[in-house]
C-alpha cells in the first residue's frame, strides 16, 4: 500500500507540474529525481489514473512536515483499499477487452495466412514458411541454439530484434515459447523461416505486460545460425513454455 501511494505521488508530481514549469536540473540529485518522476509518471499515464494533484501535494507536504493529516489512518486504509479494488477491476476489464479483440483478429489473420502459398501448418497450429533451407541436423529439445530473429505483431509493430542489437541470441530450445521450441526442431543450421505463432503457442491470455498483449499472434523471422548439442537440461514439469526466458538475456530479449 505504501509503495502504491509513493508511486502515485511521484507520477502526479512528475507529469503536470513539470510540464507547466520545467525544472532547473542543476545537479545529479535533480536529474535523478526528475528521471524517476518522469518514468513513473509515464507509467501511470498509461494506466489512465485519475488523481487530484492539489490534494496529493497537500498530503505529501503534511506527511513530510509531520502536520496533522486530514484523514486518520483508518480512513486512509479504507480509501486505499477501495482505490486498489477499483484499479484491479478496471485493469481486469481492459485486459478482457484486449484479449477478446486480439483473439478475433488472430483467428482472422491465421485463417488468411494459412491459405498463402508456401505456408505450412503443423498439428499444433504453428504456421511457417521456409525462406531458405539449411543443411545438417535440426536441433533437439535439449540443445542450445544461436539465432538471429525479428518479432512483430500482426499489425507490423516490432517488439524485438536481434538484428537491431547487432548480435544473435543464444538460448536453449526448451526454454522458449512453445511455438519456438516446435519450429526450431524443424530447422536445419543455416535455415531461415517465417513463423506465425498462435496465442496458445506464444504468451496466451496473459501476454507479456508490454507490447505483446493478451491472445496476440506473433510473427517471427528466424535464422538458425548454429546448434550447440546437449547443452540444455530437460525442462521441469513446472516450467511453462509461455513463461520462458533466454539463457543469456532478460525476458525482453527472449522469444
Amino acid at each position: 500500500m505504501k509503495n502504491l501511494v509513493i508511486g502515485i505521488t511521484l507520477a502526479t508530481l512528475a507529469a503536470p507540474a513539470f510540464a507547466q514549469n520545467p525544472p532547473a536540473l542543476k545537479d545529479s540529485k535533480d536529474k535523478v529525481s526528475y528521471s524517476i518522476g518522469l518514468d513513473i509518471g509515464t507509467t501511470f499515464k498509461k494506466q489512465k489514473m485519475e488523481i487530484n494533484s492539489d490534494a496529493l501535494v497537500a498530503g505529501l507536504k503534511d506527511g513530510m512536515s509531520g502536520a496533522k493529516p486530514a484523514l486518520n489512518p483508518d480512513e486512509v486504509r479504507q480509501v486505499m483499499m477501495e482505490f486498489s479494488k477499483d484499479m484491479r477491476e478496471k485493469t481486469a476489464a481492459a485486459t478482457k477487452e484486449a484479449a477478446d479483440k486480439n483473439s478475433k483478429e488472430s483467428e482472422k489473420f491465421l485463417a488468411e495466412n494459412k491459405a498463402k502459398p508456401g505456408v505450412k501448418t503443423t498439428a499444433s497450429g504453428l504456421q511457417y514458411k521456409v525462406e531458405k533451407e539449411g543443411s545438417g541436423t535440426p536441433p533437439k529439445e535439449t540443445d542450445t541454439v544461436v539465432v538471429n530473429y525479428r518479432g512483430t505483431l500482426i499489425d507490423g509493430t516490432e517488439f524485438d530484434s536481434s538484428y537491431k542489437r547487432g548480435e544473435p541470441a543464444t538460448f536453449p530450445v526448451n526454454r522458449v515459447i512453445k511455438g519456438w521450441t516446435e519450429a526450431l526442431q524443424l530447422m536445419k543450421p543455416g535455415a531461415k523461416y517465417q513463423l506465425v505463432i498462435p496465442p496458445d503457442l506464444a504468451y496466451g491470455p496473459g501476454g507479456t505486460g508490454g507490447d505483446i498483449g493478451p491472445n496476440a499472434t506473433l510473427i517471427f523471422e528466424v535464422e538458425l545460425m548454429s546448434v550447440k548439442p546437449g547443452e540444455a537440461s530437460a525442462p521441469s514439469p513446472a516450467a511453462g513454455a509461455a513463461t520462458s526466458a533466454s539463457a543469456t538475456a532478460s525476458p525482453k530479449r527472449s522469444p
